[in-house]
């Protein structure tokens, strides 16, 4: 087996594509867009490469053909979150049912995180925020992924644990069909608020983007101040991802909740990319 770094258009074409590769088998799975991969690896586009640093590879059999990827990244925000000890990350874990050929790829990454300083390494996640490809995919090999979702063969979790890694904590996915009807405190509880005239709600208004992005980040940091680790998000955070998904916003199933006029929550449904 033969580990190549990504270092021009052929090994980054050959990182992007043996994703789809490796889990063609599952009639479930749905490739992630090309170009938000390669985003994520391009210091112009990713603010993570400011404080930080990443690096990939494939891996490929002795036919040539690619079996295998891996990406290693740091940034001064994830080291920082409150261990003991300075911690990197990987992602874009693909590979064979084959523990030499994955030992090789987490190998790779953990050498280049050692080499520039780490001691731990948490993975797989991104090298950005936690609403695209953060966490391993256990359950739920039988439904579509949503749109930024994990996914991977389900054999992926036995290569992970016989490296070594263990599980620090679980993360959720839920669904609801929309024809099951609420349960009938929610509607006692809308009559019980509506009928008050300090309280409102909304729906979101795309040509008001900037005052509803206001609002988010007022709600967003008020209801996380609470949470050590959580980190603050900005404006201009909030406006640019307004701004990204302003084409497929539904204004009807965003609402924002507002008493004597403040901004106090908000429920944001966003229509499925994977779907269209």
């Amino acid at each position: 087996m033969k580990l190549i770094q990504v270092h021009n258009n052929s090994s980054e074409k050959a990182f992007v594509e043996v994703h789809a590769l490796l889990n063609k088998h599952n009639p479930h799975f749905i490739r992630p867009l090309d170009n938000e991969v390669m985003q994520v690896f391009d210091p112009a586009k990713n603010k993570l490469f400011k404080n930080g640093a990443a690096a990939r590879w494939i891996l490929q059999d002795d036919a040539g053909n690619t079996i295998g990827r891996i990406a290693a990244f740091y940034y001064q925000e994830y080291i920082n979150k409150g261990t003991e000890y300075p911690t990197g990350c990987m992602g874009f874990f693909d590979c064979i049912n084959n523990i030499n050929a994955a030992t090789i790829l987490l190998d790779a990454a953990k050498t280049w995180l050692q080499e520039n300083g780490m001691e731990a390494m948490d993975g797989p996640v991104n090298f950005g925020d936690r609403d695209k490809w953060w966490g391993l995919m256990v359950e739920g090999f039988e439904v579509e992924p949503m749109y930024g979702m994990s996914f991977n063969p389900d054999y992926y979790e036995s290569l992970l644990t016989q490296y070594g890694f263990q599980n620090f904590y679980n993360q959720y996915y839920y669904k609801k069909s929309l024809l099951e009807p609420l349960p009938a405190r929610f509607e006692e509880r809308y009559h019980k608020f509506v009928a008050k005239s300090d309280y409102r709600a909304v729906h979101l208004d795309k040509n008001q983007l900037s005052k509803f992005a206001e609002d988010f980040v007022t709600i967003y940091n008020t209801a996380w101040a609470q949470h050590g680790e959580a980190k603050a998000i900005t404006l201009p955070q909030i406006l640019k991802l307004f701004k990204t998904l302003k084409p497929i916003m539904d204004e009807k199933v965003i609402w924002f909740a507002y008493y004597k006029e403040e901004p106090i929550a908000m429920f944001i449904n966003i229509p499925d990319v994977n779907q269209y």
